[in-house]
């Protein structure tokens, strides 16, 4: 089967030629005719399947014919995160180039000004994220009454950040008579309700065991201790002992622990970036690119950079937290091994992932095994050269020399370190509606943190990103947690280990 057989546009396939793409993949060729056909399609697919040239091909030779009006798009994409839809942009530029299209994106971080303009002149192809587009409703600058064509891109992401209302709501102001592309990874009830409310007897497509991962990514588990500057080390020395490694994506849970670690790789000599909800779009978008580019083979990031982002040629992931959800780790997991490549995905695992570990395997049908070695041993190692012997000492006898310099921690009113994570897991697991406004979103300012000085602003207890000194546009995130910075990795930085590229210095953009 080549795309010739597809039913495409000549100027399609003279894009898809001069890209040197030859032969399409299960979701395209499943999916291709019956979009042409103006049926509307359920996908089901894994990230890295080619799901988004699956809508974009077809939308393109559809959108040959006629001609936008003012304020009133023709199709819309909505997608959850400013990233995925800047990437779907980039595959509209990439294969209309032979077109008059005009495609505007509307996300946020950007002047509704410039937006509204683009809107003013006629619109093809509107891509978007929910809360900008329902902006631009309410502002009055946009009708959806126009729109033919509607695709719901990553649509269980969508439900995990919370978005299904604003689906919703966009459903509802795109006429009953247009066509829906709807596309998934997994299929939740809630998912399923959506398809069964918004879609017209669609065609159902899917060329993979919903929640699965690629055949050719070889996964691992890892031993690690509680304590974060354990996990820490132990994530140093597989950065510094993998053999083929020539780029990778380390997940954290929380956008906080993200900054922890993106200052303590960077502190070691790492050329690293970062990547979180909190930075400003200017910033996130040069770390994207340092990153595609090889100007930094090591990407910190929360779940923001986990959903569908294509970014070729990842050769490993890192979890240095496991996520919570087993979803969350597929599409972790889905960053590399893509398109028919080996990738290799590591998860550092403590005693109390064990659950989340279980949930996991039993999601994605295999074992994961469990990597042999002295990680723990090397990890309490760790832990000891980070508190020496002396301001052990002063912590336990005071300055006078006596016991009793610091009331024991019970009386302190502190928890222990097993109770602090064992709360904070249990407030992360509780669902939103039983857990106070203050503890439902992972970006809230830490207890205790005060907004910045100088008219300074944090958002989600983080100082908005700065570029990192001597002209490098890695982006400089948060100062970490007071307690957490004064256990930082106390060891001198050895740099003579490291892979020579792991060293590169980032190099300005002029």
């Amino acid at each position: 089967m080549s795309f010739s057989n597809l039913g495409l546009s000549e100027k399609v396939l003279a894009a898809v030629a001069a890209t040197g793409y030859t032969t399409p993949t299960p979701i395209q060729e499943q999916a291709i005719p019956h979009v042409l056909a103006r049926r509307d399609v359920l996908g089901i697919a894994q990230t890295g399947t080619g799901k988004t040239a699956a809508f974009v091909l077809p939308m393109l030779t559809i959108l040959e014919k006629g001609r936008a009006r003012a304020r009133m798009p023709r199709t819309l994409i909505v997608e959850p995160t400013r990233e995925l839809a800047a990437q779907v942009k980039e595959q509209f530029d990439k294969y209309g180039a032979g077109q008059k299209l005009n495609v505007a994106l509307l996300i946020g971080g950007v002047s509704f000004g410039d937006q509204d303009t683009k809107l003013t002149r006629g619109v093809d192809v509107l891509i978007a994220t929910p809360g900008r587009l329902l902006d631009h409703t309410e502002r009055g600058g946009l009708l959806l009454t126009g729109v033919e064509l509607l695709v719901i891109d990553e649509a269980d992401r969508m439900l995990d950040m919370g978005f299904i209302p604003d689906i919703e709501r966009i459903c509802k102001l795109v006429p009953f008579t247009r066509q829906t592309l709807f596309f998934t990874a997994t299929m939740p009830p809630e998912i399923s309700r959506i398809t069964e409310t918004f879609l017209h007897n669609p065609v159902r497509i899917e060329v993979s065991k919903p929640a699965t991962t690629a055949v050719t990514v070889t996964q691992t588990q890892v031993p690690a201790g509680r304590e974060a500057h354990q996990k820490r080390d132990i994530l140093r020395r597989l950065l510094r002992d993998a053999k083929d490694l020539q780029n990778a994506i380390i997940f954290c849970n929380r956008k906080r622990e993200v900054a922890v670690v993106y200052k303590s790789l960077q502190k070691h000599g790492f050329a690293v970036g970062a990547l979180h909800g909190d930075m400003d779009q200017s910033a996130r978008t040069a770390a994207l690119e340092q990153f595609r580019k090889g100007e930094i083979p090591l990407l910190v990031a929360s779940d923001v950079a986990a959903r569908g982002l294509d970014i070729p040629a990842v050769s490993h992931v890192f979890n240095f937290d496991v996520p919570h959800h087993p979803d969350d780790y597929v599409h972790r997991v889905g960053r590399t091994g893509r398109a028919g490549r080996a990738g290799t995905a590591i998860s550092l695992v403590t005693s109390l992932d064990t659950k989340s570990m279980a949930a996991i395997e039993k999601l994605i049908g295999q074992q994961i095994p469990r990597a042999e070695g002295d990680f723990e041993v090397h990890a309490d190692a760790a832990e000891e050269s980070e508190h020496p012997r002396g301001q052990r000492g002063k912590r336990e006898h005071g300055r006078d020399g006596s016991r009793g310099g610091r009331k024991p921690r019970r009386e302190r009113g502190e928890r222990s370190g097993d109770e602090r994570h064992t709360g904070e897991r249990a407030a992360s697991e509780r669902p939103s509606s039983e857990r106070p406004a203050s503890e439902r979103h992972a970006n809230e300012r830490p207890a205790g943190e005060r907004p910045a000085k100088n008219g300074g602003r944090h958002r989600g207890g983080q100082p908005q990103p700065q570029a990192a000194s001597g002209g490098s546009h890695v982006p400089s995130i948060g100062r970490p947690e007071p307690h957490r910075a004064a256990r930082e990795d106390a060891e001198p930085a050895d740099h003579s280990h490291l892979p020579a590229f792991l060293l590169r210095p980032v190099r300005a953009r002029v």
